[in-house]
């Protein structure tokens, strides 16, 4: 199994479309800061938005095709450029989704908003490993490889929110599901970003040891040995692994490690020594401590307070005063 199949059998991501925008110029969107188990998404059908940067750095210029990730769930606002007063927007309820518009009757732009919902402690791995904000993006569905099968999967949602289609809720949820995997692969093909997971295994010299930590985490990895599947020398491969994730091997081992520990303390029955070796500990004692370090509890709380079968809700991982909600938008 690859190294992403793997992530997403570790912590399960679903993705919800929350609303399809449609808005003529002037616009203005404002959405977040929101809970951190959530990642919000931004797919420009058509037409064009401006970012802002919370941080008052250069604003970020999304065309048609620009799919946008803010993993960190900041505050973060949109808008058409112009720096007129937005024009009024309403919300529109359809039976599978909802559409937020203004009455405007020049170039729209076309826009879906959603979200990606992961397990609370296990969001806390694939977040941050991931850059603050990430953009692919989808191309044409006349090319090849991820990007034209990303656009044909937006093509396909755009499809699905024309009309209340049968199934529509179902389909345009699967849907946002797995453009979040084909986000990853295109980021990890591509120069999306400079740092962060994607970026390690985006390196083909780097690839080899992030795949064999991911498929064999409970080997003793030591960093002469992943140096060797690299063809590099010890001190490279761990300077490259702190340019690149910021952390090292080690680190990325401990955090596969651990999550998948947790899956299988509130999982299964196994006790707390089968799953510490399983994971690659031969101490239960060494386990206890790094599973306690890494996660704020120790084993034994962490089995306590997890349900059995527990998986990722949409409904539950929403506050109630935000389910059928959408961004803010100001009028």
């Amino acid at each position: 199994m690859d190294w992403l199949s793997r992530l997403f059998e570790m912590m399960p991501v679903r993705g919800r479309l929350d609303l399809r925008c449609s808005y003529s110029v002037p616009w203005r969107i404002e959405q977040g800061p929101g809970v951190t188990s959530e990642i919000p998404y931004h797919a420009v059908l058509a037409g064009s938005a401006i970012l802002d940067d919370a941080a008052g750095g250069r604003p970020l210029l999304l065309k048609a095709g620009d799919i946008l990730l803010l993993p960190g769930n900041p505050r973060h606002v949109m808008h058409d450029g112009s720096g007129a007063t937005p024009l009024p927007a309403r919300n529109r309820a359809a039976e599978n989704f909802t559409i937020s518009e203004n009455l405007g009757s020049d170039e729209r732009l076309d826009l879906l908003c959603g979200h990606f919902a992961i397990a609370p402690l296990h969001d806390r791995l694939l977040r941050g490993y991931l850059p603050p904000r990430l953009v692919v993006h989808a191309g044409t569905r006349a090319g090849k490889g991820t990007a034209a099968q990303l656009a044909g999967l937006v093509s396909l949602m755009r499809s699905e929110t024309a009309d209340d289609h049968l199934g529509g809720h179902a389909m345009l949820n699967a849907l946002s599901t797995a453009m979040f995997a084909l986000v990853l692969r295109l980021a990890s093909e591509t120069d999306a970003t400079s740092r962060g997971l994607l970026a390690l295994v985006g390196d083909p010299r780097l690839a080899p040891a992030v795949a064999a930590m991911f498929k064999e985490p409970a080997h003793a990895w030591s960093l002469p040995e992943l140096a060797r599947l690299c063809n590099m020398s010890r001190a490279t491969l761990a300077r490259q692994f702190q340019d690149k994730l910021g952390r090292s091997a080690s680190d990325l081992l401990t955090d596969i490690r651990m999550t998948l520990a947790a899956n299988e303390l509130k999982g299964s029955s196994l006790s707390t020594g089968a799953v510490a070796e399983m994971v690659g500990y031969q101490s239960e004692a060494a386990f206890q401590r790094a599973f306690k370090s890494h996660m704020g509890v120790t084993p034994a709380q962490w089995r306590k307070t997890q349900p059995p079968e527990h998986d990722v809700s949409l409904e539950s991982a929403v506050p109630a005063d935000r389910k059928g909600s959408s961004p803010t938008v100001d009028a």
